[in-house]
């Protein structure tokens, strides 16, 4: 997972997706580290997410494993990628409690706000909310993709730790971006089909499977279109690809 520093304190641990929630250098009653004696305790997932936007709609894939301390595999199917708006997902990167949680209050406010507008918030709207989230809120350890479609078309984009919101054509996340993005880069068209923006999504999230060890145990796809959402798991990858 890359790593990265808050610009107020200079901390790695608020700025890592992939450190627990506790800051660095916090300690107990006795003296110990607060953050050493939990961060063996604290489920995280590594991760590998990834977001590709066609003309036709977006794919968003992700790996399914998540972990204790970066040793132990805790869990092997958890859904890391979640709809938030009748067009739109988000994923789940970095300490589980806090990616839920972020998850869960998007969710609510983008719900609320198509009560009371009556109709759903639009993907620029969406995004920079999150930003505002992911800056202000307690949130110390995502970093998200929120892929979707609207009026003005299909959107990718990436939540660092610190709020910074980054539109793409394609993004990755995670500890195994680097071996995610180099799957994609030279391949990847605008005007592809979603099938192939799906097979692409599913190769990379696969390719970083197969070296990082926060990534793996399967794959999780969700192909969003202006008609909603839908979202598949598959245990092995190689059944994830478009059936043609």
């Amino acid at each position: 997972m890359s790593r990265f520093t808050d610009p107020l304190t200079g901390a790695d641990a608020i700025g890592d997706p992939t450190a627990p929630e506790l800051d660095a250098g916090q300690f107990d009653g006795a003296g110990g580290d607060a953050q050493a004696r939990d961060d063996d305790s604290v489920n995280k997932t590594g991760t590998t997410t990834v977001g590709i936007s066609t003309e036709d709609g977006v794919v968003v894939a992700t790996d399914m494993r998540a972990s204790l301390g970066g040793r132990f595999v805790s869990n092997k199917s958890v859904q890391k990628v979640e709809q938030i708006h009748p067009t739109g997902v988000l994923t789940l990167v970095g300490s589980v409690g806090g990616a839920q949680s972020f998850i869960r209050t998007l969710r609510s406010e983008a719900d609320l706000y198509e009560v009371r507008k009556g109709e759903p918030i639009s993907m620029h709207a969406l995004a920079t909310l999150a930003g505002n989230f992911a800056r202000g809120g307690p949130w110390f350890a995502i970093n998200p993709i929120l892929g979707g479609v609207d009026e003005d078309g299909s959107h990718v984009y990436s939540i660092d730790p610190a709020g910074g919101v980054m539109k793409d054509d394609y993004t990755v996340t995670g500890s195994g971006m680097q071996l995610a993005h180099g799957a994609i880069e030279g391949v990847y068209d605008r005007e592809m089909s979603l099938d192939d923006a799906r097979d692409l999504a599913v190769r990379a999230v696969e390719a970083a499977s197969e070296r990082d060890t926060g990534s793996g145990n399967g794959v999780y796809v969700a192909t969003v279109t202006g008609d909603g959402v839908e979202i598949e798991n598959f245990d092995e990858t190689e059944d994830a690809y478009a059936q043609r």
